[in-house]
């Protein structure tokens, strides 16, 4: 029974990450209607980021 073991603790290790990055972006939600300019002005400098970025 190992390989049922490593798929549960596999599917536990992603359930926690999905939770994880949830809470993660509900924080930057919850900071960017704090502090508008401040958001404004990180989203300003990823748009400038993406643009000079090379694939």
């Amino acid at each position: 029974m190992p390989d049922r073991e490593a798929r549960e603790k596999d599917a536990e290790r992603r359930r926690r990450r999905a939770q994880f990055l949830h809470e993660l972006a509900e924080a930057r939600e919850l900071r960017a209607r704090v502090t508008p300019r401040r958001a404004r002005a990180a989203r300003l400098r990823q748009a400038m980021r993406m643009r000079t970025f090379r694939w």
